[in-house]
C-alpha cells in the first residue's frame, strides 16, 4: 500500500510501546491525569453537567462505566465518557496546551470508561493506560502543528472539538489494541464526527465540545474495531477533496515516524499549562497583571479604594470571544478579560466563588467595569506562547500605576509546583469525595505504572 500521512499515524498508534515513554513524559502526563480528574470531580457539581447527565440517563444500555462525582451512577461506556468530558470542561478549569487545545479532557474520560468496559481477562494495566493517554496527546499535538492557524487563539473551530476527537479515537484504539488498518479507519471515522464552532464559547454548549470529542472519538474506535471503514487518506492534503484539512485554511501535513528504539513525544518538548482558577486561559494573564497593580495601589493608597481610580486600561490581544465588557452569566464571565481583571482588583483573587450569580452582578464590580478601556497593542498577539496582559490604573490624582504579566504561574514556562498542583486537586476533589478517597487517587496516579488494573482508577 502507498505510504501516506494517515498510514504513518496509524502505524505509530499501533507500534508505539511503553518503553518509548520517557521519565519526563510519564511525570508530566501523570500530573495532567491527576489535575483532569480533580477538575472533572468539581465539574460534576455544575448545572450544565446535571443537564448532560439527565440526557445520558435516558438510555438504559449496558451501564458499566462510572461518572464523576456520582458514586451510585453508572452509564454505558460512551455516555459515561460524554458526561465526564462535560464535567471536565464545565468550568473551563482544565489544562491547556500550545498550540491551543484542552488535551486531557478529550482523552482521559474515554480511557476511564473503556477500561471499565473491557472484560476482566483483558483489563489494561497502568502502563497500557499511560501509553494510550500519551498516544492521544501526541496525535492532538501533531495535528495542530499541521497548520500555522492553530498556533493562535482560534476563530473558527474550538480546537478540542477537532483534534480532541482525533486524539480520543487514537487513544482508545491503542487501549483496545486495534490493528494499524483499524487505527487508520478510526481516525477517518473520527474526522466525520469532529468540529464545533467558536460562537458557542461562553455558553452552556461549550462543555459539550469536550464531552463530544471524548465520546465520539471513543465511538469511532469502537466502530473501526467492528469493521467500519473510512477514507484511508483522511489526514493527507488531497487537492479537490478535503479530509481533515477542511478544518484549517492552511494545512501542511507531515508523516509521523514509526518508533524504533526511541520516540520523542511532543510532551517531552512542550509542557502543559494548568489553571489556578476556572476561566479561559487568556484570563490568567490579566488576573496576574491586575493582582500586581493592586499591590502597587495598596502600597500607594494604604488600601484598595476604587473611588481613587478614574480609568482602568487593559492591554490585551484582539480576540473577540473573550473581549466581553459586561458579562451576564457565569460562562460569559469565564470568557471576559474585563470581568476577571476587575474581580482580581476588587477581591484580590479569582476563584470558584467569583463566578456565582451574586458575585457577577455586584454593584461595586459593575462600577469598576464601567471604568475599563481596552487597548490592543500591535505587539500583543493572540497566541498563548507570545501574548501578555497589562492593567494600568489611571488615578484622579494624575498618577498611573501599571502591572504586566507575560508568563503567569501555571503556564508551561512557569509550571505549577507539585504542592500547588496537589492543593488544586485536593480542593477540587473535596467537593464530592472524602479525604481518604482523595489521597487514594493521588497515590494511585503517582504509581500508575504499577497498577495491575487501570479500571480501578
Amino acid at each position: 500500500p502507498e505510504e501516506t500521512v494517515t498510514s504513518s499515524f496509524a502505524a505509530f498508534i499501533h507500534a508505539v510501546r511503553p518503553e518509548h515513554l520517557s521519565k519526563t513524559v510519564c511525570h508530566r502526563s501523570k500530573r495532567m491525569i491527576l489535575d483532569s480528574i480533580g477538575v472533572g470531580l468539581v465539574g460534576s457539581t455544575t448545572h450544565v453537567f446535571d443537564i448532560a447527565l439527565q440526557y445520558c440517563r435516558l438510555y438504559s444500555s449496558v451501564a458499566v462505566s462510572s461518572v464523576y462525582g456520582k458514586p451510585g451512577v453508572k452509564l454505558s461506556p460512551t455516555l459515561a465518557a460524554f458526561a465526564n468530558g462535560v464535567a471536565t470542561h464545565s468550568m473551563d478549569f482544565d489544562d491547556t496546551w500550545h498550540p491551543a487545545t484542552h488535551p486531557s479532557g478529550a482523552v482521559l474520560p474515554a480511557l476511564l470508561a473503556a477500561s471499565q468496559m473491557l472484560p476482566p481477562s483483558t483489563k489494561p494495566n497502568g502502563v497500557d493506560f499511560l501509553l494510550a493517554f500519551n498516544v492521544g496527546l501526541e496525535v492532538q499535538g501533531r495535528l495542530m502543528h499541521f497548520s500555522t492557524e492553530a498556533h493562535n487563539i482560534p476563530k473558527r473551530f474550538h480546537p478540542p472539538s477537532v483534534v480532541g476527537t482525533m486524539g480520543s479515537a487514537a487513544a482508545t484504539a491503542k487501549l483496545l489494541s486495534l490493528s494499524a488498518a483499524q487505527c487508520a479507519h478510526a481516525l477517518g471515522i473520527a474526522a466525520s464526527l469532529a468540529g464545533a464552532p467558536m460562537a458557542n464559547a461562553a455558553t452552556q454548549a461549550k462543555p459539550l465540545h469536550i464531552g463530544n470529542a471524548t465520546r465520539l472519538g471513543f465511538e469511532a474506535a469502537l466502530l473501526a474495531a467492528r469493521g467500519m471503514e473510512a477514507n484511508p487518506s483522511i489526514l493527507d492534503d488531497i487537492p479537490g477533496c478535503s479530509g481533515f484539512s477542511a478544518f484549517y485554511s492552511v494545512y501542511q501535513p507531515k508523516p509521523l515516524s514509526t518508533p524504533s528504539d526511541h520516540h520523542e513525544f511532543l510532551l517531552e518538548k512542550q509542557d502543559i499549562a494548568f489553571k489556578r482558577f476556572p476561566a479561559h486561559l487568556g484570563m490568567h494573564w490579566v488576573v496576574d497583571a491586575a493582582l500586581s497593580v493592586r499591590n502597587l495601589f495598596i502600597n500607594y493608597a494604604g488600601s484598595f479604594s476604587p473611588s481613587l481610580i478614574r480609568t482602568i486600561v487593559l492591554k490585551i490581544p484582539v480576540s473577540k470571544y473573550i473581549n466581553r465588557p459586561f458579562p451576564s452569566s457565569e460562562h460569559q464571565a469565564r470568557h471576559s478579560f474585563q470581568f476577571n481583571a476587575c474581580t482580581a482588583l476588587l477581591d484580590g483573587e479569582v476563584g470558584l466563588s467569583s463566578f456565582t450569580e451574586s458575585s457577577i452582578h455586584r454593584q461595586e464590580l459593575r462600577e469598576l467595569l464601567d471604568k475599563v478601556v481596552v487597548e490592543h497593542p500591535e505587539d500583543n498577539v493572540a497566541n498563548f506562547d507570545k501574548m501578555y496582559g497589562e492593567v494600568a490604573l489611571l488615578l484622579h490624582s494624575g498618577d498611573v500605576l501599571t502591572g504586566k504579566c507575560d508568563t503567569f504561574y501555571g503556564h508551561w514556562r512557569k509550571p505549577l509546583s507539585k504542592e500547588s498542583l496537589l492543593k488544586k486537586f485536593r480542593s477540587n476533589a473535596s467537593h464530592v469525595l472524602p479525604e481518604e478517597k482523595i489521597e487514594t487517587i493521588i497515590t494511585m496516579v503517582d504509581n500508575l505504572e504499577n497498577l495491575s488494573d487501570s479500571s480501578q482508577l
